[in-house]
């Protein structure tokens, strides 16, 4: 995609599923690539080694891709691992926001913590990272590029999931807010809403015939996406081709967003 080549993109949590997609796709486009993890070193490991085998099957060489261990909900590793981003690779161009972490529980069950811990690493931890973005952005007077990745669940309810639902439609006004502040500096702040999605994390249902077709049977085009297809429009978000989308959430998700249940007619006509 046009405007890629050579930039500098962080993605936090892309030591696996759509994060570790996100890291790949960014290297085959030519980009220098930051992968950020939080505990499993042999996880980042891998998705360097995967990016060097990709680059390896399409002939290509060249670009630098580090591994930058941080925990996104304490403000003191953002602040490192952006330093260390921008020291490293020369600079940063581009912020991926797509670690995150859902808990499950009833609602009247759910603890303090467990609801604090959720919006700490994905909303908080987003802004803060957005936050030291932007810093960066503006300090060396360029334009920059944000995609946070977000969610159906900010626009639909998820019960059990009450905090990962909250955290993900501030996201959506975060998204909003940071594009409106700063577009007349060249700053585009974008996110993408995936849907059910054929990652790791997600195995119990995807292993599991009976569940996969009840996830399924709410997906108008009738399967879950790939964490590639996610990659590829996170990355349209970044490029050239983008320049003119700002403040937008693109939702990737077979058209779960589309009252599926409406499908069929069911008004007294």
């Amino acid at each position: 995609m046009q405007g890629i080549r050579n930039k500098n993109v962080l993605i936090t949590g892309s030591s696996s599923g759509i994060g570790q997609a996100i890291a790949i796709r960014f290297a085959q486009e030519g980009a220098n690539v930051a992968i950020n993890f939080r505990k499993s070193a042999a996880e980042a490991e891998m998705t360097h080694e995967q990016i060097h085998a990709a680059m390896d099957q399409m002939s290509q060489h060249g670009g630098k891709h580090i591994l930058v261990q941080a925990d996104v909900a304490k403000e003191d590793d953002v602040v490192r691992m952006l330093q260390t981003t921008i020291q490293e690779l020369g600079g940063l161009d581009i912020l991926i926001n797509n670690a995150g972490i859902q808990t499950p529980a009833d609602s009247h069950e759910m603890t303090t913590e467990s609801f604090d811990r959720v919006l700490g690493v994905n909303l908080r931890g987003a802004f803060m990272c957005a936050r030291e973005a932007i810093k960066h952005f503006l300090a060396q007077n360029k334009p920059g590029a944000i995609v946070n990745v977000s969610s159906v669940h900010q626009i639909i309810p998820k019960p059990r999931f009450l905090s990962y639902s909250v955290s993900k439609g501030g996201l959506q006004n975060l998204t909003h807010t940071l594009a409106l502040e700063y577009a007349g500096r060249g700053i585009r702040v974008n996110g993408i809403g995936p849907g059910a999605t054929v990652t790791p994390i997600n195995r119990a249902w995807i292993d599991d015939p009976e569940k996969r077709a009840m996830v399924v049977s709410h997906i108008p085009m009738g399967r879950a996406g790939t964490a590639e297809e996610m990659a590829a429009v996170t990355v349209f978000l970044c490029s050239e081709e983008a320049a003119y989308i700002t403040g937008q959430t693109l939702f990737v998700d077979g058209g779960l967003t589309l009252y599926p249940d409406f499908r069929t007619a069911w008004s007294s006509e």
